[in-house]
């Protein structure tokens, strides 16, 4: 099967139908079948090196899957991306179709047409180039290209498939495979090359922002306050400091801003906007809020977790700033750092049922109150787990991989805007110190090593609205031109030696 054969294209097609066809959502049973159906469908066609790694244990037994494709010479590309999806209950009464993309496509079609709701996505649709299902576009026929390209290669590199777990959720499957893959780099004496992530990208216009390499993907941390206030009667507010209106003057302070933005060249990272801003309060009655919580995702190109932190800091301080002068009380701002370094003893792990952040508002309240705090007080931290930004830094190896690419028709963007596995394996812009110390749960809840540090791109399909009914692929860049693309890399990496 050579690069140029119509067959490649097919059996892309095939595989992603394929996979699609298997339920996947995070954190179900079919999804950690998911990986145990793709090795023995691997294995039924003649690829017989598969390594498991297991991620976690709960009431199924979750894990990661590799196999590699042994070429005469050492060298290595590694292809990889996520196998689970998100849930598929949003299709209604089409709920039952949504993996299987043929048949769903046609009924989609028929349910706009009657009702005229999205004569955009029906456009898509009537056109034959799109195709519906959940998952497929995010991202099944993205792992399909990339088996489609290790199939059909015939030259002297060895290539490594990798599928991971639970990308929708907390990366656990990623977090767990970037060590691994060192490991398997020393086991199975790799060297390895480059990491093609193969994950989605969405394009509401006409594929021109989809047909792209992407060299590095933005990194994300959430940024929390602790807000420890002073209760007071509603008639006397001015005896006590209202924790709630704290929080305000810290959502006034953040929402937006443009220094916590960055910009590399024509792309924006978007700015920071709260997640959650919630009081302590459960009920009604006339006395104060003693507590809030609040938490904002922030988005991040080269920018230090350190450098985060500071520009933080320095919006607290201005805000606390402004809530003293109102209230004419005092207030201090410390890092959960410094609130942790006055703690004497560790913390239990927190409830694994609920989510990170709130593990991390349990754990810092615990400590507060262990400490005896009496004095209103601001704690800024971080509340869950930090995706690194990473970028391909050989740029002899990025000019190779634009010119592979060229006769095909793709650009290039320097960060995958949505959060991805990246993350794990890519070269990281900062270290991990600033948000380990200033993260309550870290060590407790969740560990984290430092990103593999392996040049790492995004070559994937794309398509509209993943994670909604209406998600489509656009199927023939993903089937005719997408494993082509994977092939030329491939081949050029390797040559590039």
């Amino acid at each position: 099967m050579t690069r140029n054969s119509p067959e490649l294209s097919a059996r892309a097609r095939e595989i992603a139908l394929e996979l699609t066809s298997w339920p996947s959502v995070t954190g179900t049973a079919g999804e950690a079948a998911f990986a145990q159906r793709i090795q023995e469908y691997l294995r039924l066609k003649g690829f017989e090196e598969s390594i498991w790694a297991s991620v976690d244990k709960r009431s199924y037994h979750r894990g990661n899957v590799a196999f590699r494709k042994r070429g005469r010479s050492p060298h290595t590309i590694v292809l990889t991306g996520h196998f689970d999806t998100v849930p598929y209950d949003d299709y209604g009464a089409l709920a039952d179709l949504a993996l299987e993309p043929e048949i769903l496509t046609k009924s989609i079609i028929n349910r706009l047409r009657q009702s005229g709701e999205n004569k955009f996505a029906l456009q898509d649709f009537e056109s034959g180039d799109f195709l519906a299902g959940r998952g497929l576009l995010d991202m099944k026929a993205g792992l399909a290209a990339g088996l489609a390209a290790m199939e059909a290669y015939a030259g002297d590199a060895s290539i490594l498939f990798l599928a991971v777990c639970d990308e929708e959720e907390t990366s656990a499957g990623a977090r767990v495979a970037a060590p691994m893959l060192r490991n398997l780099e020393k086991q199975l004496g790799l060297e390895i090359k480059l990491v093609i992530n193969l994950d989605a990208i969405s394009d509401q216009g006409d594929g021109s922002s989809g047909r792209v390499v992407t060299y590095g993907s933005i990194g994300k941390l959430l940024l929390t306050a602790f807000v420890h206030g002073k209760q007071t009667h509603a008639g006397y507010p001015q005896d006590g400091v209202n924790a709630a209106y704290v929080a305000a003057e810290l959502l006034t302070e953040f929402e937006l801003s443009p220094l916590l933005s960055e910009r590399t060249g024509e792309e924006l990272a978007a700015p920071p906007t709260a997640l959650h801003s919630k009081d302590s309060k459960t009920g009604y009655n006339v006395t104060t809020p003693q507590q809030a919580w609040v938490y904002w995702n922030t988005m991040q190109h080269r920018r230090t977790a350190g450098d985060v932190f500071s520009i933080a800091m320095d919006h607290a301080k201005r805000a606390v700033d402004r809530a003293k002068a109102r209230m004419n009380q005092d207030i201090d701002l410390i890092s959960f750092a410094e609130l942790k370094s006055k703690h004497a003893y560790s913390l239990p792990k927190q409830d694994a049922s609920l989510n990170f952040p709130e593990q991390s508002r349990l754990a810092t309240l615990a400590i507060i109150e262990s400490l005896g705090i009496s004095k209103p007080t601001v704690v800024l931290g971080f509340g869950s787990i930090p995706y690194s930004a990473v970028s391909l830094r050989d740029e002899s190896l990025r000019a190779v991989i634009s010119e592979a690419v060229q006769s095909f028709g793709l650009g290039a963007v320097n960060y995958f805007a949505g959060i991805s596995d990246m993350s794990f394996f890519g070269e990281a812009s900062s270290d991990l110190l600033v948000v380990a110390s200033n993260t309550p749960i870290w060590g407790t809840s969740f560990t984290l090593a430092e990103p593999a540090g392996y040049p790492c791109i995004n070559i994937g399909p794309w398509g509209r609205d993943y994670h909604h009914w209406l998600e489509r692929l656009h199927a023939p860049y993903a089937f005719e031109t997408l494993p082509k693309v994977l092939l030329a890399v491939i081949d050029a990496v390797f040559k590039k030696g």
